[in-house]
């Protein structure tokens, strides 16, 4: 396939300024390392607040079109009156002669006395939403009125809303008094008689073990993520906060600690059934049931399609609210070994591959990669944007990548080509999953040299970036040896298909110089084991390792400085025919004396580093260095590669050759 020419977006200002500090971010080797999260709202969101005028400080009154129909119905609401009375009188009604209105009056009214007993009367208040719910779900469900029900009735909207403040409403109370359990049953008491409700879980892949506690995705408010994605419909949108129990699955090691998932809850009331002597049970029963909206945006009701309220921002910026997420970024620069400590929840090292979804063997794992500086926080922004395209949720499942970042490159190269070996056997042994076989990587700065070095075939080229001497001549331990092996060895992953790279120092970092490393130097401490190790291989082979060898590199700003001879080595790597490159170039708007200073480029790597001469595509995004990743026309771009390699698998253009069926070994 010909590289198209690369495609150059115009800045929509160019007011744009770095200063002299972007040299130090060198630092800036990545983006993104503050904790975007969220902030707890003062009062939930509500949806019935216009609609209904909703006053705390004042006994809120009916709507005018349930004001008219307790007048016809020769009925009176006043806040100070037993609700109860008038609500049994208009139940009456309506089991003599059912409308509508009667029944959309009566979930109003049901919520309007739930709120006023809210805080001095639990169970009441329970049993007034539950009434509501039911009723609005009547109301929007009931066949007798399939006839007259009509969707662009301001009413009809309104009772959606009722339906899905008051199944809220209720369940806040639910769960204070006792946790939500998928299992347990809970008895209401509405106007048309008493209801069992009895918790169940539909559809996902997580399990009722996993459920640590539940929190209202209403009382957050997104402070940090650009983009919210939601979806309206019925249900309360919920975020599940995942617990840690022993005897999980072994796939259980790649969560995240206090991971936290989106969860939609559905009230669905059950037809009555009937008994052995013929006769019809009439007490009420209902099904609370729980939905995971990542797999699961609709259900059918009375075989109606029926959309799910959800919302898949809120519970993935309240877990990015933990304040320990905040600091891996510099952990990882400064004190790398720290990222090699045993997980207290798992018997692995708290870097490595992480999931936030449940595997499932149907979809292509998309792994993400962050560079210097950073961490898996980095791409939170294009995660959230990719996972809201539901083409993309059902094809894709994404997964990060957590490394010590102060390390040399080519090492983090080794230990994801480790840990992705690791996974495939752990998922599909017998290598019989197609999906798996279809991975796409994507990395930012120093994880695109990473991304890139897991597609290219080492041979012995290097090794001889390392030492003249042949490799088996070499004195070491046996687990040094290995580890040697490993780095400097490799073959191209099969499974890899297209990699995108983003801000990647293809030829290395000009602000990897003497100052640089010397800083750096002074401020990172790297394993203790890693540098003894190499002092004792120094020792025990005098003279076969040059002052230039890669092996005397000693962190990762060193690894990146242009005259790297592993530069020109990876560039004239021959690619591997099964695999397609997209490149995704940062620049600078041209602000005179600034582009003096920096030079043309996204102010870490310059324009001419950043080009790659073997990307199928190629484009040029106005954004720093920091931020590229970020911008929308970066997780723009990403979105086209992503569907047009769907488009391939489907029936497309196919690539040139499929890569040899090799088991990998961990």
């Amino acid at each position: 396939m010909s590289r198209s020419k690369p495609i150059v977006l115009q800045p929509p200002c160019r007011g744009l300024a770095i200063g002299l500090l972007a040299g130090c971010v060198l630092l800036a080797g990545s983006g993104c390392t503050a904790t975007r999260g969220v902030a707890l709202r003062s009062a939930p969101s509500n949806p019935l607040e216009e609609y209904l005028e909703l006053d705390t400080s004042t006994a809120e009154a009916p709507s005018e079109r349930t004001d008219q129909v307790l007048r016809v119905n020769n009925l009176a609401w006043r806040a100070d009156d037993d609700p109860w009375a008038v609500l049994g009188q208009l139940q009456a009604g309506i089991d003599r002669e059912p409308s509508p209105e009667k029944v959309y009056a009566l979930a109003e009214l049901a919520y309007l006395a739930g709120r006023t007993c809210h805080e001095k009367d639990a169970q009441a208040a329970i049993d007034l939403y539950g009434a509501s719910v039911l009723a609005a779900y009547r109301y929007l469900f009931d066949p007798c009125f399939a006839a007259t029900r009509n969707p662009y009735d301001p009413q009809f909207r309104a009772a959606c809303s009722l339906y899905n403040v008051s199944l809220e409403a209720a369940l806040r109370i639910i769960c204070k008094q006792q946790p939500l359990i998928p299992g347990d049953t809970r008895t209401i008491h509405t106007a048309a008689g008493a209801c069992d409700v009895t918790c169940v879980l539909r559809g996902g892949r997580w399990s009722e073990r996993d459920f640590e506690r539940i929190e209202f995705a209403s009382d957050y408010e997104i402070t940090g993520l650009r983009n919210r994605y939601s979806q309206h419909g019925l249900g309360v949108p919920l975020i599940a906060v995942r617990r840690s129990y022993p005897g999980e699955p072994e796939l259980a090691k790649y969560y995240p600690p206090e991971l936290s998932f989106p969860v939609t809850v559905f009230l669905r009331p059950v037809p009555p059934e009937g008994r052995a002597d013929g006769q019809v049970n009439t007490r009420l029963r209902g099904l609370l049931e729980l939905y995971d909206p990542l797999t699961t945006t609709d259900i059918q009701v009375d075989r109606r399609h029926v959309p799910l309220e959800s919302d898949l921002t809120t519970p993935l910026a309240y877990f990015l609210s933990n304040p320990k997420l905040g600091s891996l970024a510099t952990v990882g620069l400064l004190r790398p070994d720290e990222l090699l400590k045993l997980r207290p929840d798992t018997k692995g090292p708290i870097m490595g591959l992480y999931m936030t979804q449940p595997y499932e063997p149907d979809k292509i794992p998309v792994v993400l990669i962050h560079g210097l500086w950073s961490s898996p926080m980095t791409w939170m922004e294009m995660f959230n944007d990719l996972r809201s395209s539901p083409q993309l949720r059902q094809r894709y499942q994404f997964w990060f990548y957590l490394y010590p970042t102060a390390q040399p490159f080519w090492l983090s190269a080794a230990q994801l080509r480790r840990d992705l070996a690791e996974v495939r056997q752990t998922l599909d042994p017998d290598m019989q999953q197609p999906a798996l076989d279809q991975m796409v990587l994507v990395g930012h700065s120093m994880g695109g040299l990473i991304a890139r070095l897991q597609t290219t075939q080492s041979r012995d080229n290097y090794w001889n970036l390392v030492s003249s001497q042949p490799f088996n001549a070499i004195e070491a331990a046996p687990e040094v040896r290995q580890k040697l092996q490993q780095t400097f060895f490799f073959d191209p992953n099969p499974s890899i298909r297209r990699v995108i790279t983003i801000g990647t120092p293809h030829r290395g970092s000009r602000f990897s110089n003497q100052s640089t490393q010397w800083l750096v130097s002074k401020l990172i401490t790297l394993p203790q084991t890693l540098l003894s190790s190499q002092q004792r291989l120094f020792r025990d082979n005098p003279g076969a390792f040059a002052e230039d060898s890669l092996l005397r590199v000693k962190n990762s700003i060193d690894s990146l400085k242009p005259s790297s001879p592993i530069f020109p080595l990876m560039l004239a790597g021959p690619p591997m025919p099964w695999v397609r490159y997209h490149n995704i170039v940062g620049e600078l708007p041209d602000e005179g004396w600034l582009t003096t200073l920096v030079g043309q480029g996204d102010g870490v790597v310059t324009a001419e580093s950043a080009q790659a001469a073997d990307a199928a595509t190629e484009i040029v995004v106005p954004a720093d260095h920091t931020t590229v990743q970020t911008h929308p026309a970066t997780i723009q771009e990403v979105r086209r590669i992503l569907r047009e390699h769907l488009t391939e698998l489907d029936g497309g253009p196919a690539l040139a050759r499929r890569p040899p069926r090799v088991v990998p070994q961990p």
